[in-house]
Order: C-alpha cells, then sequence, then structure tokens
C-alpha cells in the first residue's frame, strides 16, 4: 500500500511509562550532580532517544539520533564566541564609567543588549532545525539550509513592533514570527506550510492583557469608597491601612495566580492557532488542548516539585512530551514511495545558544 490515510486520535501515539523513565532521570540527576553539571547534554541525548523512540507516527517509530557531544561542542562554542566577549564588554563598560565616560558606556551596554536579543532569535531558529535534522522517522529526517540570521533580524523587528503599540500587537508578532520558522523548515523531500492567523487570538490576548488593570483599578475604586465611609483621622487612618492590604493582597493575587491562570487561556489558543495553520505537504496538524487541559498539567506540574521538594522536576521531560503528543493530530494521507530524504545540511553542533540563554521549544 503506497498511500496511509490517517484518522484522527491515531497518528500519533506515545508508549512510554514515568517508571521507564525514572530509571533514565535519576542516573542521569545524580552524574549531572556530579559532574558539576557537564553530564547534563549526555542527559539531554538519553531522555531524548527514550521520548522519541517510545512515541508512534502511523505505528513507526520516531528515532532521535543527535549526542550529547553536540550539544556540548554547541555549549562551547557559544561561551567562547559570545559568552566571553560579553565578559569582556562588561568589563570595559565598568571602566569606561570609572574614566567619566557613562554615554559611551551606555552606548556599549545598549549594543550587547540588542546583540543578545538578536542572538535569542537565532538560537530559537537554530533550534528548531537541529531537533527536526535529529528526528528520523522510516530513516527521513528534517532540517533546514537557512543558517538563521535573517530570522534574527526579523525576531528583533517583529517584537518591537509587537511591543511599542503598548504591547497589543503581541499576538501578531508570536504568530508571525511561527509562521516564519516553520515556513523555513522541511522534512524528507517536502516544505512546511504555516499559515496560522493571528486576529482569532486576540480576545484571548486582550483578556490576558486588561485582567490584572482592571482588578487593581476595583481594588482601588472599592479602597476609596471604604476611605470616604470614614470620618474620624483614627478611622480614616485605619481605612488607609485596609485600602493598601486590598491592593497587596490583589497584586499578590495577580501575580501569582490570576495573571498565570490567564496566561494559560492565552498560550493555550495560541498553540491550538498555531498547530492548526501548520501543513506538511497532504498532512494537515492539529493540537486539541483546551484551556483546561493546560491548566490541569500545570498544577500536576507544581504539585509534583512541591510534594518531592524538586525532585519530581526531573519527571517535566516527560510529562511534556506526553502531554504534547497525546494532544497531536494529523490529517490527510501519506504516499511512502514519494518520500526521500532531505538533502538539507545536518547541524556538526547542537542548541548551544539555546542553552546559553535559557530558553526553550517543544
Amino acid at each position: 500500500m503506497n498511500d496511509e490515510q490517517l484518522q484522527p486520535h491515531s497518528a500519533f501515539r506515545f508508549h512510554g511509562s514515568w517508571q521507564e523513565f525514572a530509571r533514565i532521570a535519576f542516573p542521569n540527576l545524580l552524574l549531572t550532580i556530579v559532574t558539576l553539571g557537564i553530564y547534563r547534554f549526555w542527559a539531554t541525548t538519553r531522555e531524548r532517544e527514550y521520548l522519541w523512540g517510545k512515541t508512534d507516527f502511523i505505528d513507526e517509530r520516531l528515532e532521535w539520533t543527535g549526542r550529547g557531544m553536540e550539544l556540548f561542542i554547541g555549549f562551547i562554542m557559544v561561551f567562547l564566541l559570545i559568552g566571553l566577549p560579553l565578559i569582556v564588554i562588561q568589563l570595559v563598560t565598568q571602566g569606561l564609567i570609572f574614566q567619566g565616560l557613562p554615554l559611551l558606556a551606555g552606548l556599549l551596554t545598549l549594543t550587547m543588549f540588542v546583540l543578545l536579543f538578536y542572538l535569542t532569535g537565532v538560537a530559537y531558529f537554530r533550534a528548531l532545525r537541529y531537533r527536526l535534522s535529529r528526528t528520523y522517522w522510516r530513516g527521513i529526517r528534517g532540517g533546514s539550509n537557512d543558517p538563521g540570521f535573517q530570522y534574527g533580524l526579523s525576531y528583533m523587528c517583529k517584537w518591537l513592533i509587537g511591543w511599542l503599540p503598548i504591547f497589543l500587537m503581541v499576538p501578531w508578532a508570536m504568530i508571525s514570527l511561527w509562521n516564519d520558522r516553520w515556513n523555513a523548515m522541511s522534512f524528507g523531500p517536502h516544505r512546511f506550510n504555516a499559515t496560522a492567523q493571528w486576529a482569532p487570538l486576540m480576545k484571548r490576548y486582550l483578556l490576558f492583557y486588561l485582567v490584572p488593570f482592571l482588578l487593581f483599578v476595583g481594588a482601588l475604586i472599592f479602597g476609596f469608597s471604604m476611605a470616604h465611609s470614614g470620618s474620624t483621622p483614627d478611622a480614616l487612618a485605619g481605612t488607609g491601612m485596609a485600602i493598601g492590604a486590598i491592593v497587596a493582597v490583589v497584586a499578590l493575587l495577580s501575580l501569582y495566580v490570576l495573571i498565570p491562570l490567564v496566561a494559560l487561556i492565552f498560550y493555550s489558543k495560541y498553540f491550538r492557532l498555531a498547530v492548526g495553520g501548520l501543513r506538511l505537504h497532504t498532512l494537515e496538524f492539529e493540537f486539541n488542548a483546551r484551556a483546561v487541559d493546560w491548566i490541569l498539567f500545570f498544577l500536576g506540574n507544581i504539585a509534583i516539585i512541591i510534594c518531592t521538594l524538586g525532585i519530581g522536576y526531573i519527571f517535566m521531560p516527560y510529562r511534556n512530551w506526553k502531554f504534547f503528543v497525546d494532544h497531536m493530530e494529523a490529517y490527510g494521507e501519506i504516499n511512502i514511495e514519494e518520500l526521500t530524504q532531505s538533502q538539507t545540511i545536518l547541524e556538526k553542533h547542537g542548541e548551544g545558544l539555546l542553552d546559553a540563554f535559557d530558553v526553550g521549544a517543544i
């Protein structure tokens, strides 16, 4: 049979278990501690080999072919080419301040931040390119010939456009950059086509944008109404303390509860739209996790970390991957005979920029 018709809820399947993953995660943790963090590159590779190898796409297992040494070399390259120069720039900046040249020091500091901003965009792009180039299915891999330097400029420009109108164009920037990354990628002989739309995301974003502000204003109005109800100085002083307490409580709730909750509601819509706009030749993808699924997922993560005094953090890669695979769907037909190996270049090193900036992507 040359063509395979994909049915919903059957294209992606995960067969792993947390007990199996624990036999990898705990030795990884111990070895990472003993080696003062150096082993984490090999630990990441072992985890990915397990997670990819336990994931089916149309009854064929994925395969991760990356190596720990690639990730380690990528990290060393970033440290030598970027880390050391940034340290030198910081030292030079401090020297200029002591010499009475604050303007020149400020310009140098600004240049450093712009460079980091640019390289963060390159990091996101090259991390996705590396992961696709090391992911195999039926002996076929993905990748891109684009080095990502142009994407770094696009990353800076689009985020600036998203931020300048009091952050109201952030959804446009997020969706546009997602499309830019995936449109530069391919798998086998086929290029990805990302056409996600940002307009349907605005309602969720406005909810995230306005709720903390409205809660704060509501607390102030409530406090002032209490203040005007007092008549004596003592009553006014007590009311003032009450206002301060109310505002403080609202601020804490917003910071630790309401803002993360609304952010998850927004992100759930963003990820559904982004993945739903992704195509690969005749395949269409969908991510069906709703807001409640994301909220329960993150509450579970927090509960595991708290109850295990932080040790449960080693299971987060397992839980993240399982959540992703369990909610992924694919539709369409695949002609197996049309699949040929990707002609894109193979990266010689791993996600050094990604590790350096501590940013990630699924």
